[in-house]
């Protein structure tokens, strides 16, 4: 109990921090580097199976580490290849995208029927069935997914992408293949589709830029206007030349400073004030939640303060909806593509710079598709932290629960997997944005073609290590697939390899980290508290401790130690 409970603690307490300062690492990772440390300071290093043995040591388990990465990108660029051959190539891609997606619709539902196989509940027996059993349903449920499409999807997209038929509403998929024969009853000029353009200001660019590639002017009225106009009602906010547009599509009077009179934490602290403008207009409870801290800050003087007591008091029920909304309102899109002036800004502009952008209306195509990968990629990434994080708590409850450790080794409860489903769930609303913003377009650009190629690839790499009942982490699956996929664009400067680096970086560093961490707790647990309690007790600070219950506990803990 002591062991798995101090395991869980340097695991859990790693993977905070590491979330908090947004350093992507793996749980899966996290916690067998834990148990590690544990084994080390309680049995000693010779105890711990560091080898292979026969795929269940730590040797197999961290060759994953660098194989399933490496597997993932294989997966992810072959998918992505795929879709960009057969369609985006074409000098008209998006009939090809629309009557080729059955195809990608079948190869996403037998995927995720793979993962609920072999990665769904094991008491259901499923990969224990026959072969043919299992090629059947999974290539049934594939083709059924295929011919749904085909039926429903195929004619929805159809009426609306390639006849524009902008009044066209979600609920006429229903209608099937009639709509190939419905006339368009509101032909616009081009089809109304969501913007995928990670830089969501290009079209105001448009309109308010003759041309994106002259450069803005620096000298000038029009200059000296804006720099005072700026400096009139803006002080505060940064400015530079290259900032003219973005500051437009902001509703905001284009300032062009000099960089040097913004330091990177004005930046910074100007960018997350202008966000967090926006949810103070917001309606609802989060709107309301940062109006009241924005009105009600801190007085001068001690916490104890009458007034700051007073302010406290309003401001804990508006804290205490920020923490569990923010997460949900956060602007991930603006967050993965920088702040403009900065040198992660500037290092993301020409990693975007090298990707090749497609047409909205075939990724809106493939947005589609990817509802299915995100629930498959999901599902195994799910199921892989509930199964590592279930095992210790598993192991702690029943020894606690029943006083015998082999009932440790009984089934677990469903209302323990129910937890910490709901557990895993509140986490990723409330911070998992913390990683979600140096993920995704942080390493490459992307979109829905490329996004679902990333997920397949994460999927089949961990359903083959499933198979060879080899540990692996999702994390690192769904990193390799994101630079395998960012790869394909031909050139390695559409990667950031610079957040590559530190991914794996800070992976190997931190499983260091957290194995010496639950070490130390081990440590401290099964030793000083109870020797001082001992010396204590030796020198008469409790009086009711005999001499020989002194020696016979030291006996038992250094027997134990």
């Amino acid at each position: 109990m002591l062991a798995f409970t101090c395991a869980l603690a340097g695991a859990s307490t790693w993977v905070m921090w590491c979330t908090r300062h947004s350093a992507h690492v793996s749980s899966t990772y996290s916690l067998v580097s834990a148990v590690a440390g544990v084994g080390v300071a309680t049995v000693g290093a010779s105890k711990v199976q560091w080898g292979w043995n026969k795929g269940k040591g730590l040797g197999a388990i961290f060759a994953g580490l660098g194989m399933a990465p490496a597997i993932s990108a294989c997966f992810g660029a072959a998918i992505f290849l795929l879709i960009k051959f057969i369609v985006h190539i074409r000098k008209n891609p998006i009939p090809w995208a629309i009557y080729t997606s059955p195809f990608f619709f079948l190869v996403a539902g037998t995927i995720c029927t793979l993962s609920i196989v072999y990665k769904g509940s094991p008491s259901l027996g499923l990969n224990k069935k026959p072969a043919e059993y299992v090629v059947a349903v999974v290539m049934g449920t594939g083709a059924g997914v295929c011919l749904l499409s085909a039926l429903f999807f195929v004619p929805y997209v159809h009426a609306k992408v390639i006849k524009r038929d902008n009044s066209i509403k979600w609920y006429h998929f229903l209608m099937g293949p009639a709509l190939f024969f419905r006339p368009a009853a509101a032909q616009g000029e081009q089809a109304i589709v969501p913007n995928y353009a990670v830089v969501q200001h290009e079209e105001e660019e448009e309109q308010t830029v003759d041309s994106s590639e002259v450069p803005l002017p620096k000298t000038g009225p029009q200059y000296e206007y804006d720099q005072s106009s700026e400096e009139k009602n803006m002080e505060s906010v940064p400015a530079s030349p290259r900032l003219q547009a973005n500051k437009e599509s902001n509703n905001r009077s284009p300032a062009l400073l000099e960089q040097a009179e913004m330091t990177y934490d004005q930046r910074v602290a100007a960018n997350t004030e202008k966000f967090h403008g926006k949810l103070r207009q917001k309606s609802g409870p989060l709107g309301w939640a940062m109006r009241t801290l924005h009105a009600n800050p801190m007085g001068p003087g001690a916490i104890y303060e009458k007034h700051n007591l007073r302010i406290i008091a309003k401001r804990i029920p508006a804290m205490i909806t920020c923490g569990a909304l923010y997460g949900l309102h956060y602007d991930i899109h603006a967050a993965q593509s920088g702040i403009s002036g900065t040198p992660e800004g500037d290092r993301m502009e020409r990693v975007y710079a090298h990707a090749k952008k497609y047409s909205n209306e075939v990724e809106h195509t493939y947005s589609f598709v990817q509802v299915l990968t995100a629930c498959t990629a999901s599902f195994a990434h799910g199921a892989n932290d509930i199964g590592n994080s279930v095992g210790p708590w598993a192991v702690i409850y029943s020894a606690w629960s029943t006083g015998d450790a082999a009932a440790a080794k009984a089934p677990v409860p469903i209302w323990q997997l129910a937890v910490l489903s709901a557990t895993i769930s509140i986490g990723l609303i409330t911070y998992g944005y913390n990683i979600m913003k140096v993920m995704g377009n942080k390493i490459t650009y992307h979109s829905p073609s490329r996004g679902c190629s990333m997920e397949m690839g994460a999927a089949l790499t961990v359903l083959v290590f499933s198979q060879y009942s080899l540990p692996v982490s999702t994390s690192m699956c769904i990193t390799g697939a994101t630079v395998g996929v960012g790869l394909c664009n031909g050139t390695l400067k559409a990667v950031n390899f610079h957040r590559v680096g530190l991914l794996a970086l800070g992976e190997f560093f931190f499983d260091f980290l957290r194995s010496c961490s639950s070490a130390d707790f081990i440590s401290l647990d099964n030793d000083y508290p109870y020797r001082w309690y001992a010396r204590w007790c030796a020198h008469g600070s409790i009086p009711q401790c005999s001499p020989l219950f002194v020696d016979r506990f030291t006996y038992n803990l250094d027997t134990f130690r």
